[in-house]
């Protein structure tokens, strides 16, 4: 009776984690999805974005369909290449303890998206509102709203609403500039990430893996702009719901191990400070079962990387969700509909894989190839499916 009541316990608040971090995520597309439904009116704006993701490769209407194909490759194999320099060099500074200058890096960053991204897709909204404000007011407002956000990135105790709203915020602004990239350019380079965030995370000198891995031996969070949803909070005891098997500490752990087996205490922790470094990628809980000790006895934390127990997951996932999301309804609503049921599904199966290998996976892949899927899929079948049956006076 009390292990159908814990495993009643389990279901309950993983079903609690998943909704923590499924509402942002729908937040963020569907701010996208309206932003693109107002903002997209005029054509012009797509050709008057120069990015690293057209810097190869300008995609014109008269080029064929080949040499869009063709041109959009190469655009995100030079964006791809980008941005894994980029991930080699944030593990090589957080490997070298540059943690404050990621975290100025970071700040920076909100700034720019915050205040130029923000401040542009400002200007367009009062454009099109036609909404009576003065420059001086307007700066004055847009000043404040971005300081704001950059110490909510950059500061550990601003409020923890406040921080995921900036997140959200950060993610819808850069997601919507990311949809103004021409039409093949843009679902190219969604397949693109989904493969190089595959290939990063899970191949054993993949960037991502190798700064997981590196957090995981200093027991720190990986310096970047990541959205953590709230911890879970267990209803009878009133404590946080800790579920982050894969992640040791070691003097609790090996405390609890030599009791189990009857070894020392302190040959034990010798033997993990030893072996640490070489054991990042086998989960926790493998280790323990080898030695005889059943994890379930242990107070291990829960799965992700944030100290709270709580779920993570990066902004980058926010935006490609979202770039996805707007740029179907740039054709229609219906697709848009499609894709986002697919990337919720994608982002289910993801989150229980991640409770089940208790790891670091990628949040890219099986949410970007669904939503894909689905978005051709209704363009170019359901959709004249539709069609054929409301011309024909068909109900379903």
């Amino acid at each position: 009776m009390d292990q159908t009541h814990r495993k009643t316990g389990i279901l309950h608040t993983l079903g609690e984690e998943i909704i923590r971090i499924i509402t942002p995520v729908s937040i963020c597309m569907l701010s996208v999805v309206i932003l693109v439904s107002i903002l997209d009116k005029d054509s012009s704006l797509s050709s008057s974005v120069s990015t690293i993701a057209t810097i190869a490769y300008t995609e014109t209407t008269s080029d064929s369909e080949w040499d869009k194909f063709k041109g959009a490759l190469l655009n995100s194999l030079v964006f791809v290449a980008v941005v894994t320099v980029v991930t080699f060099l944030l593990v090589v500074l957080f490997y070298f303890n540059c943690t404050k200058f990621l975290k100025y890096y970071m700040g920076f960053s909100a700034f720019l998206v915050l205040g130029f991204m923000g401040g542009e897709i400002g200007v367009f909204l009062i454009q099109v509102y036609s909404v009576a404000i003065d420059c001086f007011t307007y700066l004055l407002l847009l000043l404040n709203f971005t300081i704001v956000g950059v110490l909510a990135v950059f500061m550990s105790k601003i409020p923890i609403f406040v921080t995921q709203s900036y997140m959200v915020v950060i993610g819808v602004l850069t997601a919507y500039w990311f949809t103004m990239l021409p039409e093949w350019t843009t679902w190219v380079l969604l397949v693109a990430m989904a493969l190089y965030d595959l290939a990063a995370v899970l191949l054993p000198g993949g960037p991502l893996r190798l700064l997981v891995e590196l957090a995981i031996s200093r027991d720190e969070d990986i310096p970047a702009l990541v959205y953590e949803a709230r911890p879970v909070v267990d209803p009878r005891s009133n404590a946080t719901v800790q579920r982050r098997v894969w992640r040791d500490r070691p003097v609790n752990v090996e405390a609890q191990t030599g009791t189990q087996t009857g070894t020392q205490t302190v040959g034990s922790s010798q033997n993990v400070e030893e072996g640490r470094v070489h054991e990042l990628s086998v989960p926790l809980i493998e280790r323990l079962r080898e030695r005889g000790v059943e994890p379930e006895s242990l107070g291990l934390e829960g799965i992700g990387l944030a100290s709270t127990g709580a779920i993570k997951l990066g902004l980058g996932d926010f935006i490609f969700y979202s770039v996805l999301v707007g740029r179907a309804a740039m054709y229609d609503f219906m697709t848009v509909y499609a894709c986002y049921l697919a990337i919720i599904a994608g982002l289910g199966i993801t989150l229980v894989l991640l409770a089940v290998y208790q790891k670091a996976l990628p949040a890219l892949p099986v949410s970007v190839m669904l939503g894909v899927l689905f978005y051709v899929l209704t363009r170019f079948f359901l959709e004249d499916f539709i069609v054929q049956c409301s011309s024909n006076l068909l109900m379903f």
